[in-house]
Formats: structure tokens, C-alpha cells, sequence
């Protein structure tokens, strides 16, 4: 159903990602059932989207880690290093942010979460993308914002050659990845304490992109066909070309020393 990117390995764990057009942004997507959504998912471009991301990142953590929640009332130089893109969820209503994700993949440095471990040789040489500092907000209809921009992610996976999606979750967060059949990375070990996440403990866990469809559609998974056969004109991730042209940049931001994974 999917037009999937291809990456191949160049040296040292460094990828050429060659990018082929994604089934949702071809003629094709047209054949497939449209949904609107109550609000649009689109890349950040600029410091004043980044902003509306880093009001509802603090939002979210403040309500169940306060402290650490102190450290993110601004944007951190992680959010516009090369190989990392910024997700925002707004409302058609009003333009009110919603929803962010950070999405970075191991095209230019190791993944964030490889600072505290070090991930197995069959999965650290393929091409990967972690997605950490989701938040959303606490109003009715976050559980919607929270899939929508999953399946962004994913779609964004599809289109940049991506083949394993790599989180570390804490609970209860980890339950969500459990559900759309994410995988531990370390099985049997359980929650993890990671140096870059205030040593509080996550599992860190995969998830293979090429195979996502076939196993979602073996155990009819709730989410097949609002993943795979729909299409949401509301998610917008803009063309490759597009989605490192961006006016921020990292010496007008400070540096933070602390990260923590979803």
C-alpha cells in the first residue's frame, strides 16, 4: 500500500536516505477514504512555531514531573540539530497548539537515547528515528492528538527511509507503545534507568516500519485502517526538500544539558 523510502549504509553507521513519495502524498492517496480532523499536524518552521511546541511540551510535563518541567520552558538545541524535525498539533479554531513531538534520526549522530545505552548491533546499524518530548494537552480529545501525531511519526518514518521506530517510555506512557505492538529492545530486563532522563527508569522499546501493516492487520488491530487506509489531509510533513529549510537556528538557543524520552 506504501511507496516505502529506501537507506543504505554508507560507512561508520552514517545512511544515504533516498526518498521516494509516500503513498499519502501521490495520486493514490486520493483513492483512499478522506478524514478531516478538528485541528492540523505540520512540521515546525520557524521560532514562533517553536514556541507554541515548547508551551505545550512544559504544559505537559509540569503535571506529572514538575520539577523537571522547570528545564523546559525553552526550546532546547536539540529541537534544530540536522536530522531532527518538531511536530505541532493546532487547532483550526483558534491556532492554540495542542500537541508536539520531536522526532531526530541517526542520519547525523546517534540517537539521544544512545548517550545512556548502547543499542544492539542489529538494530544501531540501521537507519532509525526516536521520537521523544511528546505532550499533549490535558483537554478532552488528547488521546486523538496523541495517535495523530503517532501517525505522523510514522508517516514520516515512511517517507525519509527510516525502517525502526526506537522510543524509551516511561510508565505509563510505555502501555500506549505496548498496544500498537512495539517490541523491547532489551527483553526480559524491563525498565531501564537512563542517565539522560534524570535516571528515572524506561523501557526502551522498537518498532519495524516495513512490517507495521501485515502485523496490525494479523491481530485486526483497531488502528489498521485509520493508519494505513485513510488518508488525513490535516497532516502536512511537507516535501524532504522542505523539512530541513528552517529559519531557527542554534545559536539563539541555550543549551540544556538534561533530555528525557517521551
Amino acid at each position: 500500500m506504501f511507496h516505502h523510502a529506501t537507506a543504505t549504509a554508507t560507512a561508520a553507521n552514517t545512511f544515504s536516505f533516498d526518498t521516494l513519495p509516500s503513498a499519502l502524498t501521490a495520486p493514490m492517496a486520493l483513492t483512499l477514504p478522506e478524514e478531516l480532523l478538528p485541528f492540523t499536524v505540520r512540521l515546525v518552521r520557524n521560532e514562533a512555531d517553536l514556541n507554541k511546541a515548547v508551551q505545550i511540551r512544559h504544559a505537559a510535563y509540569a503535571r506529572h514531573l514538575p520539577d523537571f518541567a522547570e528545564t523546559l520552558k525553552i526550546a532546547e538545541t536539540d529541537d534544530v540539530e540536522n536530522g531532527v524535525v518538531v511536530l505541532l498539533a493546532e487547532s483550526k479554531v483558534d491556532g492554540s497548539p495542542l500537541g508536539t513531538m520531536r522526532i531526530q534520526t541517526n542520519q547525523y549522530k546517534p540517537l539521544s537515547l544512545e548517550q545512556s545505552i548502547a543499542l544492539p548491533e542489529w538494530l544501531k546499524a540501521r537507519p532509525l528515528a526516536e521520537a521523544t518530548r511528546l505532550g499533549v494537552t490535558n483537554e478532552k480529545g488528547g488521546r486523538l492528538v496523541t495517535t495523530v501525531l503517532f501517525k505522523a511519526y510514522f508517516q514520516y518514518c515512511q517517507q525519509t527511509g527510516i525502517e525502526w521506530m526506537v522510543i524509551a517510555g516511561r510508565a505509563p506512557v510505555d502501555r500506549f507503545y505496548d498496544r500498537l505492538l512495539f517490541n523491547d529492545v532489551f527483553p526480559g530486563i524491563g525498565y531501564i534507568p537512563l542517565r539522560h532522563a534524570g535516571n528515572l527508569p524506561h523501557r526502551v522499546m522498537s518498532f519495524n516500519i516495513d512490517t507495521a501493516e501485515n502485523r496490525w492487520a494479523q491481530v485486526n488491530h483497531p488502528l489498521l485502517n485509520f493508519m494505513c487506509n485513510t488518508y488525513h489531509p490535516d497532516i502536512n510533513l511537507g516535501s524532504p526538500r522542505q523539512r530541513y529549510a528552517t529559519s531557527l537556528s542554534r545559536s539563539t538557543l541555550p543549551a540544556h544539558g538534561a533530555t528525557l524520552p517521551m
